[in-house]
């Protein structure tokens, strides 16, 4: 793959990338539609495969948020059409690297090295590429490291990127007023913690020390001399991409093994730490021969704070979820119901969280949930498309929950798909073993 000597970091420049992504992709909706007069029977998946392709190689090259976003967007299945799914879920795993001179450069300007002066041997190759940062293979004193380099103006480019993107978010998510701001400050807010690698390596550590007693779970080790702000070193941990293991595995033991640990993994970390790993896609987890579940990326921790954590379970209960009365309170804690709500506006978010909150926690309310159930999947797949497709939602104001929804949200969608790719049977209620 071609190596980048060169990313864009000012907004004009990166700006001026996604203005050539968009008359790419204006050129593709002028060719369908030329098509289409000629067959009518033309579907979109031609210009969505098209569309994907273009924008993708558009954000690729810029790296970091714009990158991030995209990665973020394909895990959530429903969101979009498949071909952008497919394409986007590339940001995990496949992008140009930096070349070999500019990870030198990063190295002697963060740790005051070059890398072969500090490791006993160093790939000059990425063997991972992702959105913020590559990693590279290392050795010293007899342990094989995995050596994580952050690329060059992305902690800088965020709120540019962010401000590029705003307006489209605003009318993709039907976000009204000033109010919508602390929704960007929430995501700019994580984003800039995501490019501070001496948080993250702070955060697994005590992430890993926590959850040491977990069954089937592993951390590597972090080594702080080896880091700094923008390079992170650690134990190189050998295993398979989680989304890897899934495309093979017909063995569902196994597969109830793994599930049962990232399970356990989550919900310790929800309720007894009351902070969580909220980026859950497949390139942040590794499967090793012996099928243990391997964490490996701590850069996104979302801290819940009680007065979101309390009323936000409390509606994982039926006897809340059935009951009128108790079940607007929570909604008006958690910021779904406002106080300048007509009474149009509230009996339909009401309607529409009582519908979603049925079906999305239906695995909180038993001792055992089989994620493989397709029915389950489709029933949330079909709801999303159907809310989607409501105009009565458009005319109201969307800006609906909490800030603390956006990460929380995510994560538990995020953990289901897994659990849904893994085809896991787990016992909800296991990771109370190991609560203090």
């Amino acid at each position: 793959m071609k190596t980048l000597d060169k990313i864009p970091v000012n907004k004009i420049e990166r700006a001026g990338q996604l203005v050539k992504t968009g008359f790419k992709v204006g050129g593709n909706y002028i060719a369908y539609y030329g098509e289409k007069m000629v067959n009518p029977s033309l579907t979109k998946e031609k210009l969505n495969e098209n569309n994907a392709e273009d924008i993708y190689d558009g954000l690729k090259n810029l790296k970091g948020s714009a990158l991030k976003v995209a990665q973020m967007l394909s895990m959530d299945k429903n969101i979009m059409p498949r071909a952008y799914v497919e394409k986007f879920s590339l940001a995990q795993f496949s992008v140009p690297p930096l070349s070999a001179p500019l990870v030198r450069k990063t190295f002697k300007k963060y740790l005051g090295l070059f890398p072969e002066e500090l490791f006993d041997t160093f790939t000059a190759d990425s063997m991972h590429a992702a959105s913020i940062g590559q990693v590279h293979k290392a050795s010293k004193d007899g342990k094989n490291l995995a050596v994580k380099i952050q690329y060059p103006g992305v902690a800088e480019s965020i709120s540019s990127d962010l401000s590029i993107v705003k307006p489209f978010a605003i009318k993709m998510f039907n976000l009204q007023g000033k109010d919508s701001e602390r929704y960007f400050k929430e995501v700019e807010y994580k984003l800039m913690e995501e490019t501070d690698y001496e948080l993250e390596l702070k955060q697994g550590v005590t992430i890993a020390e926590a959850c040491k007693e977990i069954a089937n779970l592993r951390f590597p080790k972090y080594y702080p001399k080896l880091s700094s702000k923008k390079i992170i070193s650690m134990d190189w941990m050998d295993g398979e991409h989680l989304s890897e293991f899934t495309a093979y595995n017909e063995n569902r033991e196994l597969g109830d093994k793994i599930g049962q640990a990232l399970w356990d993994f989550y919900m310790f970390q929800m309720h007894e730490l009351k902070q969580v790993h909220a980026d859950p896609h497949p390139g942040n987890f590794l499967i090793d021969k012996e099928g243990n579940l391997i964490a490996i990326d701590f850069g996104c921790i979302k801290h819940v704070p009680e007065d979101f954590y309390v009323p936000y379970f409390e509606l994982a209960r039926p006897e809340i979820i059935d009951n009128p009365v108790i079940f607007k309170e929570k909604l008006y804690e958690l910021e779904i119901l406002r106080k300048d709500d007509s009474a149009e506006e509230i009996a339909y978010f009401s309607n529409l969280f009582l519908q979603v909150l049925k079906l999305f926690t239906k695995p909180f309310q038993t001792d055992f949930f089989d994620f493989s159930d397709e029915v389950f999947f489709k029933e949330m797949a079909q709801l999303s498309e159907d809310f989607s497709k409501d105009p009565k939602l458009r005319k109201m104001n969307g800006n609906r929950g909490s800030k603390h929804f956006l990460y929380i949200n995510r994560t538990f969608f995020g953990l289901y798909s897994l659990l849904h790719d893994l085809k896991a049977r787990v016992d909800t209620e296991a990771y109370k073993k190991y609560r203090k």
